[in-house]
């Protein structure tokens, strides 16, 4: 059994190598045509005794060939199958048998076999006719046993599938003659039986079938058509000798006049008749009438009209094509109709072009003609203008008419008019005809320029450069050519400039505007501090004749910068109460501050009040107060926005008898600007420092008569010191006691006076109503402007800041015409709730039940709005714009 399994193979492998020896080394196959891509034709690598594996190891593959060969070797199988159609009438024709010659190689080693691939016929092709449908013509005289040659079929296939077999369908005067059955030596030929009659069967139709010997067998046909030729024995006839026609003039060339029909008893070439006009006919006739030989239609081919001819005789001949040929004759008589075949005629013989915009309303822009060439109502010709405006038409005398002006022109509306004159017979139906009348409008300076705004709002950055361009204006004139073209300029006179101190300046000496583009240039930098809004005019004039001029107002609101620092005012002169040291006082000499605070002042005493303003606005102008110096954990702070100088703790013996504070205020601007105070504070006992606030206050109060600042000298100070020694030393009891009184007086007066000063209204002057310019910073660092009602309300301590502005609701004025000169009365001050702009330095206490209706004041920043509480707010100068 082992012996078996082991010598099997091998035994096989032998047998296969002997065959293959035997065979030459050639492997065949057989495959019929139009096979199924993927069928397989053979097992070549097993053919070949090639193991499992072994085809797809050592690359059984097909050698490359000039010609496709439709088949490929299947890598996994080793199998030779059909790769795409196998045609053998494409591969081989006519050739039998189809075989092809493949080479096959396989590697390790290289060898290369040869294959025979044998391709069988299969019945696919019919047999065919070289034509579809043959015909014959043949004398109604031959005799019968004529016989008629016939193109036999053919099939592409080859063997039992390619022989023919022919049929005749049933027939009493035909046969079919067939002999042989090889295509190139096969004869067809159609024979005669029976005499032909062409009164009985003009025209014989045979079916020739031709079958091939496939199975099933595939057929092919074609028709024979047998004409009967008559002998030419009879001439054309028409069914009457004279026709009439009648036509309308003015018909379009190619209408169909008459269908002459003329009959032959004859058939095929005696029978075939052809319509000529006889040789009797005008040359006239003939340009202007076409006849169809074949049909005998005789159509219009030139412009028939009743006034030249109404009437036309025409000879025909109907000739067959017969030998010899036979023909008949007739007459044709063609009637004119007179109709309305002339449209009306427009002509222009006079235009005045173009037309002023200011012509007068009955100016003749352009003279007409209109005729008509035919006659009685047809000649009758109405006319009119379309559109209806701003042109009409009137008539002078019989056909002419005058194109005029009806209404006033506006070339900035409409520059160019097309004007149609319309004109209508009065046939039936009427014709109609039209003239197009251009008429262009020429333009005179009747527009003045316009701006596109009558109010431009400029904002302009502060210390620009000079030549900066700030805004672009443009006016516009819809005339043409010089009365449109404007020229800009800045009004002089007066119109439109700059209060500066106590002078004035022009507008023309800050801007300055390009003459023809309209660009805003700035002539010298611009200071806010010195000019925040500049109003002027802008004129625009063109250069038409008389010129016309507009004009435009531009408000320039000139963009504060962070240009300066902030600077330390001198103290007020109102006197401390009682506790506390009041506002730092000034030293003399180096400038420095100076204040007093009593030894165990609680925490949250105000020592001193640190005053600076800063000439910028708005965001710029808002200070904050820094201590610089001591750091960190002192025994005074400072205020962040109110600048007020007070205790963060109890003062103690250890903290010593003078303290000196360097305090910075910034402003918010960018870059921050800032300054330095340098504040010295004395520490002394209770009844000392009244004394010395006692003391303050008078020194401050004879110097206001001078100079209003409250300052104290230094050398107070020192004298302060040496009333306390003396006190501690007093040698008589006189002096003593007399001291005791005069500082208990004085307490008690700086009592009075810091209560007076506290809790006493404060002045102020309310002003009537009046126009004010509001301008105040809005969320993103822009500027708006309003003009409204305003009352302001001033205070008296210090010059009012015009940083905030309050503003009143709107009031629409009511409808009618009176609305321009009545205004709304402005609201109470206190009954009105306000959105409120303004800057933290430029606030003031106002009455509680104003901030009862607005708890919460929103200071609108250049970056984001910050809310900032009442109490917060700091007593300084304010000037509202209600």
């Amino acid at each position: 059994m082992a012996m078996c399994v082991c010598w099997g193979p091998v035994v096989r492998v032998l047998v296969l190598q002997a065959a293959w020896a035997l065979g030459g080394g050639q492997v065949r196959y057989s495959v019929p045509e139009e096979a199924k891509a993927g069928t397989v034709v053979g097992r070549l690598a097993q053919d070949l005794g090639l193991e499992a594996g072994e085809p797809e190891a050592r690359r059984l593959q097909l050698a490359a060939q000039g010609r496709r060969a439709s088949v490929e070797v299947s890598g996994a199988s080793g199998a030779l199958v059909v790769s795409s159609r196998l045609d053998r009438e494409e591969l081989c024709g006519k050739s039998a048998p189809c075989a092809l010659r493949l080479e096959v190689l396989v590697e390790r080693p290289l060898r290369v076999f040869h294959v025979e691939l044998e391709v069988t016929d299969i019945n696919d092709n019919a047999p065919l006719f070289p034509v579809s449908k043959e015909s014959f013509t043949m004398a109604e005289s031959s005799l019968p046993g004529s016989r008629f040659p016939l193109e036999g079929a053919s099939d592409a296939d080859i063997g039992a599938n390619a022989q023919l077999s022919y049929t005749l369908s049933p027939t009493e005067h035909f046969s079919l003659e067939h002999q042989g059955n090889d295509d190139e030596s096969a004869s067809l030929a159609l024979v005669l039986m029976k005499p032909l009659d062409r009164e009985t069967v003009p025209v014989h139709r045979l079916v020739l079938t031709a079958s091939d010997g496939g199975r099933p067998p595939l057929m092919g046909t074609m028709e024979l058509v047998i004409s009967v030729l008559d002998a030419n024995d009879n001439a054309p006839q028409f069914n009457q000798s004279v026709y009439k026609v009648k036509v309308l003039e003015g018909s379009e060339r190619g209408t169909l006049l008459i269908k002459l029909s003329a009959t032959d008893l004859d058939e095929a070439l005696n029978s075939d008749i052809i319509y000529l006009f006889s040789r009797r006919v005008a040359a006239q006739v003939k340009e202007m009438f076409t006849i169809d030989e074949n049909k005998g239609e005789i159509r219009l081919q030139g412009k028939l009209d009743y006034e030249e001819m109404d009437s036309y005789e025409i000879t025909i001949e109907a000739r067959d094509k017969g030998s010899p040929p036979l023909a008949g004759h007739c007459k044709v008589v063609v009637e004119v109709v007179d109709v309305n075949d002339n449209a009306p005629e427009v002509w222009v013989t006079s235009l005045s072009v173009p037309v002023p915009e200011d012509a007068a309303v009955g100016t003749v822009v352009a003279l007409l003609s209109v005729s008509d060439r035919d006659s009685g109502a047809n000649g009758r010709v109405r006319c009119a203008v379309w559109p209806a405006a701003p042109f009409g038409l009137v008539a002078t005398f019989a056909g002419s008419y005058s194109l005029v002006l009806r209404e006033a022109l506006d070339r900035e509306r409409v520059p160019e008019y097309e004007v149609e004159v319309r004109a209508e017979d009065g046939g039936a139906p009427p014709l109609r005809a039209s003239r197009g009348v251009r008429v262009p409008v020429s333009d005179v300076n009747d527009n003045a320029p316009v701006f596109a705004q009558a109010v431009y709002t400029v904002l302009a950055r502060e210390n620009n450069a000079a030549g900066a361009e700030l805004a672009r204006l443009w006016a516009r004139d819809p005339d043409e050519a010089g009365n449109g073209r404007v020229s800009y300029s800045v009004a002089e006179g007066g119109v439109g400039g700059a209060a500066v101190g106590a002078g004035w300046r022009p507008a023309s000496s800050y801007v300055s505007v390009d003459a023809e583009s309209g660009r805003l240039w700035a002539l010298q930098p611009l200071d806010y501090e010195e000019l925040q809004v500049l109003q002027f005019e802008v004129r625009a004039v063109d250069a038409g004749e008389p010129p016309l001029c507009g004009n435009a107002t531009v408000q320039l609101f000139v963009v504060d910068e962070n240009d300066n620092a902030p600077a330390l005012l001198p103290p007020a002169g109102g006197g401390p109460g009682p506790g506390s040291a009041g506002e730092a006082a000034s030293g003399p000499g180096s400038g420095a501050l100076w204040a007093w605070a009593a030894w165990g002042a609680p925490a949250g005493q105000v020592v001193a009040k640190i005053r600076a303003v800063d000439a910028d606005s708005g965001y710029n102008a808002w200070l904050r107060y820094e201590l610089w110096e001591p750091r960190g954990k002192g025994p005074f702070r400072v205020g962040l926005y109110s600048g007020e100088v007070s205790t963060a703790r109890a003062l103690e013996e250890a903290d010593g008898p003078r303290q000196r504070l360097v305090i910075v205020v910034r402003d918010h601007g960018e870059p921050s600007r800032s300054a330095t105070a340098t504040l010295s504070v004395s520490l002394v006992e209770g009844a000392e420092a009244a004394l010395a606030a006692a003391g303050s206050s008078s020194s401050s109060s004879s110097s206001s008569s001078s100079s209003g600042a409250g300052l104290r000298p230094g050398a107070g100070a020192e004298g302060g010191a040496a009333a306390a020694a003396a006190t501690a030393t007093a040698t008589t009891n006189v002096w003593l006691v007399v001291a005791i009184c005069a500082v208990s007086s004085l307490f008690l007066l700086a009592v009075v006076l810091y209560g007076a000063s506290r809790w006493a209204p404060r002045a102020a002057v309310l002003s009537g109503p009046g126009p004010a310019t509001l301008v105040c910073a809005s969320e993103v660092g822009s500027w708006s402007y309003s003009q409204r009602q305003s009352r302001s309300l001033c205070v008296a301590d210090g010059a009012g800041k015009s940083d905030l502005m309050v503003f009143s609701p709107n009031f629409p004025p009511p409808p009618g015409p009176a609305a321009k000169e009545t205004q709304p009365e402005p609201p109470a001050l206190l009954d009105t709730p306000f959105n409120t702009c303004m800057s933290i330095d430029s606030l003031m206490e106002v009455p509680e039940n104003f901030f009862s209706k607005n708890p919460k004041i929103v200071l609108y920043t250049r970056r984001k709005p910050v809310p900032i509480a009442i109490r917060d707010i700091l007593t300084a100068s304010l000037q509202l714009d209600v």
